[in-house]
């Protein structure tokens, strides 16, 4: 059983930055597959970040601006996000999965607004 919790978020202004923190405990995320997802008010939740098996991988929406992260000293798992934009306004939220294992994060809320 992995619980995992993120922090980091809040409310920033358009072209500021935020860096999200995905803590985990219960095990290793070393050997999970990670992502980040968000979700907006109204829409579906969507993936933001993840590692594959030799990479990363971005949305085209946060590529150059975001960047994804392990600390596997720390067991966590990083999201520096810049150049914030108001549509980058949601919940964010961690996800760690390996075959049948699947968990998530209850969020942390980013808003980006003036």
């Amino acid at each position: 059983q992995v619980q995992l919790v993120e922090s980091g978020g809040g409310l920033v202004q358009p072209g500021g930055s935020l860096r999200l923190s995905c803590a985990a405990s219960g095990s290793m995320l070393s050997s999970y597959a990670i992502d980040w997802y968000r979700q907006a008010p109204g829409k579906q939740r969507e993936l933001v970040a993840g590692f594959t098996h030799d990479s990363t991988i971005y949305a085209n929406s946060v590529k150059g601006r975001f960047t994804i992260s392990r600390d596997n000293a720390k067991n966590t798992v990083n999201l520096q996000m810049n150049s914030l934009k108001p549509e980058d306004t949601a919940v964010y939220y961690c996800h760690a999965f390996r075959v049948p294992e699947n968990y998530w994060g209850k969020g942390t809320l980013v808003t980006v607004s003036s």
